[in-house]
């Protein structure tokens, strides 16, 4: 028998890295962990290509049959843009098992740019997006800041409440459907499918849950194909294997208040990714400095770049599977980088997106409904970080309500127009200039905005007033992880010793990072180490054993 080669044994046996992360297990262990992580954010990033594409197919901007390619290009970018993040190269990736995917961030001020000035605008958009997101990487340590819990948990919260309204037109079999909306039978497949997303969190093994979304759309949709409610009559035109190439609707426009308007969806990305990524670093024993920081944040925005190219949306770090590395306790980031590659590979399937395509709006508004909903109530777990003083509460209730009017719409018949009575449908801001209602016409932009000023107007004490430090301020995982910006100063060697001693003695979650930090005083990690954490004691294990007990013995000036 030949001696197996490196690359066999590397496939059969895996390989042991100098850390945890850097791992490569068996194939045939690392294979079914990829694809556990790809159909655990398959609903959710095939859902804003289906919500934007049928946007701007009733806005006459796109054939119905161009979503295929939107769904083609969004999973082909997010496997490149996951290799990215989980491989790295130079200063671009966090190199930690994280997935990237399309951010319902940016639905809501993509899908006005996209009626107001056109498809290639909205890739404009994009491409500045990611430019402004890889400039704005290295200093976004110091802005964090300005979004504290209130801020974000404020905008994830309007963000799942504006994207209802799709997942109600959905629900109703799509707005274009006339006198068919609303119909029983519709309706019926939307609440049987809710249903069962329902019955499988409930009764189902924890594996199962997961993808309760994704076992949910498919259920759906195999009941719906005896009632003739599918609809995959044009599958035949579309082939096995097919490439995505760029700029497949034109080359991308770039206009100022598009421009603006995703500038503010970036900096709402960045702050989301940042949570993602200390939660990530926590789970997986890896300290999270600045630097680690900056590279994460480059990747995501050289993912929406290569988005604009190859015209998919801004891309951020997906939470769910963040949770799901909690739950799985598999800590190597090459699992990410296998699940990159299957999704590339999805990518090149156009019969696949079709697929998708052509499941029942019903079905995918049955989903909406639960998916929609955990992004909003992710929002309101991280509001819960908040004292809720009557300042707070203002700046909450202010953001939504302003995001919240833009819903506003009086439809009249006027009969003076034409000799037919001709009726009319007015938005709140029809009558502002055009860049005004690109920014301030989606809600999500228009609340972030909101959210952000009130907050710097009416919050003028310390951060420590406005949070109670018992979860993290970020659509994360269930369970309460440490505060970004906190994790960021445990972190920074710059940080001043007194500064950690205090952070020490308030932010207990944080102590495994505080420990390793070479300007943290010698009394404090004594001082932490009597605290009796067992995963303090194990950071110290691990350390003496790379060390030979150099980190226990260590002294400070």
């Amino acid at each position: 028998m030949a001696t197996p080669t490196k690359i066999q044994k590397m496939l059969n046996e895996g390989r042991t890295g100098l850390r945890p992360v850097d791992d490569i297990p068996p194939l045939k262990r690392l294979l079914p962990l990829g694809i556990q992580h790809v159909l655990a954010m398959y609903a959710g990033a095939v859902a804003v290509p289906l919500i934007v594409g049928g946007a701007m197919v009733g806005a006459g901007q796109l054939e119905q049959s161009d979503i295929v390619h939107l769904i083609m290009a969004d999973l082909f970018v997010a496997g490149i843009a996951t290799i990215i993040q989980a491989v790295g190269f130079w200063r671009f990736g966090v190199r930690l098992p994280l997935m990237q995917g399309v951010t319902f961030a940016a639905v809501g001020p993509m899908i006005t740019i996209g009626i107001n000035h056109g498809i290639t605008t909205i890739y404009g958009s994009v491409i500045a997006c990611g430019l402004f997101m890889m400039l704005l990487a290295p200093v976004f340590g110091k802005l964090i800041r300005f979004f504290p819990p209130l801020v974000t948990g404020t905008i994830i919260l309007i963000i799942g409440v504006s994207l209802m309204r799709v997942a109600a037109g959905w629900f109703g079999g799509g707005t274009a459907t006339g006198a068919d909306f609303g119909s029983p039978s519709a309706i019926g497949l939307g609440f049987f499918t809710l249903a069962m997303i329902i019955t499988i969190e409930r009764f189902a093994p924890e594996s199962l849950r997961r993808v309760s979304i994704l076992l949910g759309l498919t259920i759906g949709t195999i009941v719906a194909i005896p009632f003739g409610m599918t609809n995959w009559d044009h599958m035949g035109d579309y082939d096995w294997f097919g490439v995505v190439t760029p700029f497949q609707f034109g080359l991308p426009t770039f206009e100022i208040s598009s421009i603006i308007a995703l500038l503010i969806v970036g900096i709402v990305i960045m702050t989301e990714t940042t949570g993602d990524i200390v939660a990530v670093g926590e789970i997986v024993d890896e300290k999270i400095t600045p630097q680690k920081l900056a590279d994460g944040l480059r990747a995501d925005g050289l993912g929406t770049v290569i988005g604009g190219v190859f015209n998919t949306f801004p891309y951020t770090a997906f939470a769910q599977n963040v949770g799901l590395v909690a739950i799985t306790g598999v800590r190597t980031r090459h699992v990410a980088t296998v699940a990159g590659i299957i999704l590339v590979l999805l990518g090149l399937l156009p019969k696949m997106a079709a697929v998708v395509e052509g499941i029942p709006l019903p079905v995918l508004g049955g989903a909406g409904v639960a998916l929609f909903g955990m992004v909003a109530a992710s929002g309101i777990r991280t509001l819960t970080k908040v004292k809720f003083t009557n300042t707070n509460i203002l700046v909450v209730a202010i953001s939504v309500g302003v995001a919240m009017l833009t819903e506003a719409k009086l439809y009249y018949t006027d009969r003076s127009l034409s000799d037919a009575p001709v009726n009319v449908a007015l938005d709140l801001y029809h009558q502002f200039p055009d860049w005004f209602q690109t920014i301030f016409h989606s809600g999500i932009s228009a609340g972030a905005i909101a959210a952000i000023v009130l907050n710097l107007l009416l919050n003028t004490g310390t951060r420590d007033d406005t949070t109670t430090g018992d979860l993290a301020a970020h659509d994360a995982p269930r369970g309460a992880l440490p505060d970004p910006l906190d994790a960021l100063r445990a972190a920074d060697p710059s940080t001043p010793p007194d500064e950690l001693e205090a952070l020490a003695q308030k932010r207990p979650e944080l102590h495994t990072i505080i420990v390793t930090n070479p300007a943290t005083y010698v009394s404090t990690c004594d001082w932490i180490r009597e605290q009796g954490n067992p995963q303090v004691d194990q950071v110290y294990q691990k350390w003496d054993e790379v060390t030979e007990g150099r980190f226990s013995k260590r002294s400070r000036e």
